[in-house]
């Protein structure tokens, strides 16, 4: 995109080998200081900086995020140093940076589909204690929700990246962005390492597109604090399904339990 373009075109490379990552807020709006735990993961090119993907603080120094994106820095870059900025708006050349050292799972890519370990964190230098982290759920937190309490929760998106306003066209209509933004959505089916999540505007769900992997998606409103799942895939011009990395299974709290205190 327009303030990324030499990034950009590396990136792209590393999508067809990670397979279409995504994230983005789609028919959302600015989070302003509704989710101050969520920011984004930055990384240098050539001496600049860009913020390549999101995440969350989960505790004092713990950021959560997806494995396609800490592997970008780690096998395209050459490096496992990168930086966090929960500025609401990221600026390359003001925000405040967190600096810290990417932790990839150590089975990404090994899965399949069927458990692709897209999970991930950046361990930060320092806690920050001024940011409240996010909840983590309990075991088997989704599986313990009836068919009908899943298909009438709402689920929040938060996250950076490139902004689409209508379903028409393809990439021409994505808008770039550098703001924390959010979106509600409803929840489309429940697999053993997936939570699908509609982002269909005519049902008046938002969603996730690329440019903003590694996001939360709280369980509940704008106001949630229960972070369930993060942003992974989906379709590929953001218009009708979001495929989400779930945090509550055994697989995902087995490589979180390295790094924080599992409810």
């Amino acid at each position: 995109m327009r303030r990324a373009v030499a990034l950009c075109s590396m990136v792209a490379a590393w999508i067809l080998v990670a397979s279409a990552p995504a994230g983005a807020i789609v028919y959302g709006q600015p989070d302003g200081n509704l989710h101050p735990n969520v920011g984004t993961m930055v990384v240098e090119v050539d001496g600049e900086k860009f913020s390549v993907c999101s995440g969350t603080l989960i505790d004092a120094d713990t950021f959560l995020t997806a494995s396609h994106c800490t592997a970008f820095p780690e096998e395209v870059l050459g490096t496992n140093e990168v930086w966090v900025s929960f500025d609401s708006v990221f600026d390359p050349d003001a925000s405040k940076l967190y600096a810290g050292t990417t932790r990839t799972h150590p089975k990404f890519g090994s899965g399949g589909f069927s458990d692709a370990n897209d999970i991930a964190v950046i361990e930060l230098d320092r806690p920050i204690m001024s940011i409240t982290p996010a909840q983590l759920p309990t075991a088997g937190f989704l599986d313990g929700l009836s068919s009908m309490q899943l298909k009438s929760a709402t689920f929040t998106a938060v996250g950076y990246g490139a902004v689409r306003e209508t379903r028409k066209m393809a990439w021409q209509s994505l808008l770039d962005n550098s703001e924390r933004r959010f979106g509600l959505q409803t929840a489309n089916a429940l697999r053993p390492s997936w939570l699908q999540l509609s982002m269909n505007q005519a049902t008046g769900d938002a969603g996730t597109c690329f440019g903003d992997s590694g996001g939360p998606h709280f369980f509940g409103g704008a106001t949630s604090n229960l972070l369930v799942s993060i942003t992974v895939t989906g379709d590929l011009w953001c218009k009708a399904t979001d495929t989400t990395y779930r945090v509550d299974t055994a697989s995902a709290r087995d490589f979180l339990e390295d790094f924080v205190t599992l409810p």
